[in-house]
């Protein structure tokens, strides 16, 4: 689907960008962002519905090949079409399929972390290890290697306690055998249930990671890493969840850089202390009862948040762009706080679910009283601060192409 791009926003580059993946808001916002400033992008997607391929901003068009080879011999082709290229990649699993085959791809500059860095973000203990040794504060965390370590966590651990696994993505051959499946977040409000729970592992021999619960909001601190130095800084907080009781941002809002300062050269030095380079998200759980924050995670990739940034005036993508690919210099030019952005299938569904399903929320320590809620939902569209993962009034295609596939999808279901 080759098409005749709009004027560029800014001065046209000329080295191409491919992304490969851009099925989701993330890889949307990725095309978005390049395009506007100019830059010749070729998406790659693994349907034909895919997000991206409906952008106005999209220079090119591809679905994906099947198979792990093919899909690295489609991107060689286009390598030796395109002659040099910038090569995103979005998801962790398509990051790890590329590093597999990152000789081969000496044609692309590569915007995405070696699987060295990759893994030493995707470890919750190495992460956690580099962030005491900077002076981050971690959650009280436990790991069992036998049921014995669970029932001696039961005597010592405060409850409620959050179940998540330290290396998520090593994880899943393991379990698969056993007809288990790799959950992000699991929460036990007793010992009772920490017990239950934890058993169905045994056979597998392995446990998730168990994390005392940390009060507040998700707060995320966004940083452009390159030869140890923060190139670029943006933060947000979460004010919407899916599922409600924390998961994934439905709705964020973005927060002026004045704010939790300190805590953010903290974040510069975690990554420093782990040599990365790149994009990477710090996320914190911030108690703003008590001032504290504590780390999550290192997400070492485009987040799913990206489009509250681009729409901010963090245009992460380009700016990456500019600073890997191009070999220029970027400055922490400001950037609009008190944005928030939308994303409209999962807030809707969080907004069904305080309704008429709170009873499936896990964590009981939280409540969402259900008229806010709904009002809260309804304000929204009228906010002139308000904007959305997917719908942009300059560039609607997307979102029509999405509605029209979910409509498509729930009419086949009836």
């Amino acid at each position: 689907m080759d098409r005749a791009p709009p004027p560029p926003t800014a001065t046209a580059a000329t080295l191409p960008a491919v992304v490969f993946g851009i099925d989701t808001p993330i890889g949307l916002a990725i095309v978005r962002d390049l395009g506007r400033h100019g830059v010749p992008v070729v998406g790659v997607a693994r349907n034909h519905e895919g997000l991206g391929l409906h952008s106005r901003w999209l220079r090119r068009g591809l679905v994906r090949e099947a198979g792990e080879e093919a899909q690295v011999a489609q991107l060689l082709r286009l390598g030796e079409e395109l002659g040099s290229a910038c090569l995103f990649a979005i998801s962790e699993g398509d990051i790890a399929m590329l590093n597999r085959h990152r000789a081969r791809l000496g044609r692309f500059i590569l915007m995405f972390a070696d699987q060295a860095r990759l893994d030493s973000v995707l470890n919750k203990d190495r992460t956690y290890e580099a962030a005491e040794r900077v002076g981050v504060r971690t959650p009280r965390s436990a790991q069992a290697a036998s049921m014995a370590d669970v029932e001696a966590m039961c005597g010592v651990l405060r409850f409620p306690v959050v179940l998540k696994w330290a290396n998520p993505h090593g994880v899943g051959a393991r379990l698969r055998p056993h007809g288990l499946a790799v959950a992000k977040t699991h929460y036990c409000d007793t010992p009772e249930q920490l017990r239950a729970y934890m058993a169905r592992f045994a056979p597998a021999g392995i446990w998730p990671l168990v994390q005392e619960y940390v009060a507040g909001y998700g707060l995320g601190q966004f940083v452009l890493m390159k030869d140890g130095q923060a190139h670029y800084t943006f933060q947000h907080r979460r004010l919407h969840e899916w599922p409600p009781e924390g998961g994934f941002s439905s709705q964020c809002e973005s927060v002026a850089r004045e704010q939790h300062a300190a805590l953010m050269e903290k974040s510069i030095a975690l990554l420093r202390e782990l040599a990365w380079e790149g994009i990477a998200m710090v996320e914190y759980r911030y108690d703003p009862a008590t001032g504290e924050a504590a780390l999550m995670e290192i997400n070492g990739r485009f987040w799913g948040s990206l489009p509250l940034a681009c729409h901010a005036g963090a245009s992460f993508p380009w700016l990456s762009y500019r600073l890997f690919g191009l070999g220029e210099q970027v400055t922490n030019t400001p950037y609009r706080s008190g944005l928030r952005c939308r994303f409209m299938v999962p807030e809707t569904k969080r907004l069904l679910r305080i309704l008429f399903g709170q009873h499936k929320i896990k964590d009981k320590t939280v409540r969402f009283p259900r008229l806010p809620a709904l009002a809260g939902y309804c304000l929204d569209f009228v906010r002139p601060s308000s904007r959305y993962y997917v719908f942009e009034l300059r560039d609607p295609q997307p979102f029509l192409n999405d509605l029209r596939a979910m409509l498509g999808k729930a009419l086949k279901r009836k």
